[in-house]
């Protein structure tokens, strides 16, 4: 795994119906579901072909007694888990789930100062789960934070991970920074809305036709709260909900595009982005309201 240190090498979905869950992404991006429990714990692995890529497991009791709602986890590989928890509380963030043994290698979830959760790894179980192919289908392709303060809290994840803004990006008025690590562009960070409660990461699975996928989301019992919308390099993004409540986010090429709208009350959660896609590109919108 040391080729994936301080990069996304995990995915884990916290939901409340691990059987209806499976099948809603296997319809959609069409992950293959394996059962993988142990005596103590019920999970199962999503793999993209032969290759494992994220997984599935109940959201805790103790989590949903305290409000927590279904939500994907993001995983960044590190070398000593101790130490990194540690410097985490240094920078001014917190952990919440302190290093622990788990079925996947040693974890650990964490929060940063403005209060946006992942997690960390180290011996993950699955050491083949992302080698490249960022742009595959199947896979996460993109990597997307909502800051309290995309301008402050770079450099929390530079300082931890080594992370880097691309170049070109650097402009503190510039209302999407791109980032990468170990050389490779992953993702972007944005100053979220007020209207949105919380910071958030937000993570793109990659599929062969939006327009095709969006429709699926909707048939499988999820919804499309935003897209499909067509970003400058060609590429097509669509920022959905599952029917459990995880957020998530698909890319891909274009396609037919008649995927139902949805209702405005619907829009509420997709309107937090503004004219903003991913990948660092600003969407002009064709007529100003």
């Amino acid at each position: 795994m040391a080729d994936q240190l301080g990069q996304f090498a995990w995915y884990e979905l916290l939901t409340t119906d691990l059987a209806a869950a499976g099948a809603f992404y296997g319809e959609v991006v069409g992950w293959g579901v394996q059962d993988a429990s142990t005596s103590k714990l019920t999970y199962s692995v999503l793999s993209a072909g032969d290759v494992p890529v994220g997984g599935l497991m109940e959201l805790p009791e103790e989590g949903r007694r305290l409000g927590a709602t279904p939500r994907w986890l993001g995983y960044v590989a590190v070398d000593d888990m101790d130490a990194t928890a540690a410097r985490i509380r240094r920078l001014g963030g917190a952990v919440l789930l302190p290093p622990t043994d788990s079925n996947i290698g040693r974890v650990s979830v964490v929060a940063d100062p403005q209060k946006a959760t992942f997690a960390l790894v180290s011996g993950l179980t699955y050491r083949h789960a992302q080698p490249g192919g960022l742009d595959q289908p199947g896979r996460v392709g993109w990597h997307e934070l909502l800051a309290e303060d995309r301008n402050k809290i770079f450099d929390f994840y530079g300082a931890l991970f080594g992370w880097q803004k691309d170049s070109g990006e650097t402009d503190p008025e510039d209302l999407y920074q791109l980032f990468s690590a170990s050389g490779q562009t992953v993702g972007g960070m944005l100053t979220k809305l007020p209207s949105v409660p919380q910071p958030c990461w937000l993570y793109y699975f990659n599929v062969d036709d939006i327009g095709a996928a969006a429709n699926r989301v909707h048939k499988a019992g999820g919804r499309v709260l935003q897209g499909p919308i067509e970003l400058t390099d060609g590429c097509w993004i669509a920022r959905c909900v599952d029917p459990q409540g995880g957020l998530f986010a698909l890319q891909g090429a274009g396609g037919h595009h008649d995927a139902e709208q949805p209702s405005a009350s619907e829009v509420t959660w997709s309107a937090k982005w503004g004219d903003i896609a991913s990948q660092g590109r600003m969407l002009l919108p064709k007529t100003k309201r």
